[in-house]
């Protein structure tokens, strides 16, 4: 869930009265071989006395016309439902014998309203959380955490973890997170999309961190002009030799086929920084449905790859499988031959803020221009003329990559002063020496965060690369 829908439950749940309070989450559904989420589309209070009021056989109960309007939304939007109560205590919770009881009577029926979509109770301390979820033909599970995705990132859990002890060579970032948020990064799954300056630097970045697995994307092979910008790459990777402009263009064309993609090289760099971490390469575009599938159960997404398309895709997919994410990138102007503004930035975007849409960042004439080639698909563009390179250097891309690391490191790490708990998006003007923060604002019924979207995992298509006309390209 998002840190907004979970400071409304959290005060709901516990306002200082010590009493039990209720309320039903209904959810989307994400399945993949990680293991299978429910997303927090809406939460739904309970009226104390209205909606939630004593019950027949245990203290409180949630009123028969509360389930029955909750359910039928459940089952006309193909979400899973969740009823939500809480009990004392902080680190530890369960149900009790009464409310066991009571899903026993229920959930059958409500599980047969619901066509067989997931359905079942949570139990909140303030500290912890325990769930048991009905999902048809006789079976039932555990959940095994609630994350919220926010500023800070926070876990919940239905007992305290077994104490970390984290490797020795991390001693000096242990000082820092302590031996569990060490964990957390040993557990992270993360997703850098464009291998190229910015995106060389974060992969490296993740790796000596000891983040657990590192989902590497782009469709791009080492150029001889990338050599001073990404991390780690070899004249031999680029295959210089054959590709000087002297050698005949036989030669040039077998190194341009030949040169090493940009994903290997970021892997190898990862794996002599970090022995211990899981790398997926993928030398394709974002774009491929099973490519894109494979961002939907990250904990967090770089996206370092200046296209109107993929930014589309991974906007997407932040708001709705909820899996935040950090756009990434610097630009040099030029216009007339001089320089008129250079710029890093990083825009962390957490599900259900103002997205990459809201703000204007994903520009209407950009996606028609890419949509109408297929050649859009296989290149990262970062100028207008493609005969033209963009002047970069490889300081600005570190300034951006920094920045993004740091700001997803301190929400993971719970480092996050308490009152930065909205997204802040940065931008630093070398030209000037000027830093410049800017809140994201939202727009209500926006087709990418709005309730179109929003949380709907598996149960909406992503958006695909459609031709102005409709007709999708291959």
């Amino acid at each position: 869930m998002t840190g907004e829908q979970w400071d409304d439950l959290r005060v709901h749940l516990f306002p200082g009265d010590r009493d039990e309070h209720g309320a039903v989450l209904r959810c989307g559904i994400a399945r993949s071989p990680r293991g299978n989420r429910l997303l927090v589309r809406d939460v739904v209070l309970a009226e104390n006395g209205v909606d939630y009021v004593a019950g027949d056989r245990g203290y409180r109960k949630l009123t028969a016309s509360f389930v029955a309007d909750n359910i039928d939304v459940c089952a006309d939007e193909d979400l899973a439902y969740l009823a939500v109560h809480n009990h004392g205590g902080h680190a530890n919770v369960g149900f009790s014998t009464t409310d066991m009881a009571s899903h026993e009577r229920g959930y059958p029926a409500l599980l047969d309203i619901n066509d067989g979509v997931p359905v079942g109770a949570l139990v909140f301390a303030t500290g912890a959380v325990a769930g048991d979820i009905w999902l048809g033909g006789g079976e039932r599970a555990e959940i095994t955490h609630l994350r919220v995705a926010g500023r800070p990132q926070m876990t919940l859990t239905p007992n305290p973890l077994t104490a970390a002890i984290a490797d020795p060579g991390y001693d000096r970032q242990t000082r820092i997170f302590g031996d569990r948020g060490q964990a957390v990064l040993a557990g992270s799954k993360v997703a850098v999309v464009g291998l190229g300056g910015a995106g060389s630097l974060i992969s490296e970045y993740l790796a000596r961190l000891g983040v657990g697995e590192l989902i590497l994307i782009d469709p791009d092979r080492i150029d001889p002009t990338n050599l001073p910008r990404v991390v780690g790459a070899r004249r031999s990777d680029a295959m210089t030799w054959l590709r000087d402009p002297r050698r005949p263009a036989f030669l040039r064309t077998i190194g341009d086929r030949i040169a090493f993609f940009k994903v290997r090289i970021a892997a190898r760099v990862a794996r002599e920084a970090s022995p211990t971490v899981r790398i997926t390469a993928v030398p394709r575009s974002v774009l491929d449905s099973d490519v894109a599938a494979m961002l939907t159960d990250c904990d967090h997404i770089f996206l370092a790859a200046d296209s109107a398309l993929v930014r589309r895709l991974v906007n997407s997919i932040t708001h709705q499988y909820l899996v935040p994410h950090t756009q990434v990138g610097s630009k040099v102007s030029v216009k007339n031959g001089e320089v008129t503004d250079i710029f890093s930035v990083s825009r962390m975007s957490s599900p259900g803020s103002g997205c990459l849409q809201c703000n204007g960042l994903i520009p209407a004439w950009k996606l028609t221009e890419e949509a109408t080639s297929p050649e859009q698909r296989r290149r990262q563009r970062y100028v207008e003329d493609d005969a033209v390179h963009a002047p970069s250097v490889i300081t600005l891309n570190a300034v951006a990559a920094s920045r993004a690391v740091d700001d997803w490191l301190m929400a993971v790490g719970g480092l996050v002063e308490a009152d930065v708990t909205r997204d802040r998006w940065a931008m630093y003007h070398p030209l000037v020496d000027e830093p410049v923060e800017v809140e994201p604002t939202q727009k209500p019924g926006c087709l990418q965060c709005g309730p179109s979207r929003f949380a709907k995992g598996d149960g909406a298509t992503l958006p695909v690369l459609l031709h102005p006309a409709g007709a999708t390209v291959r």
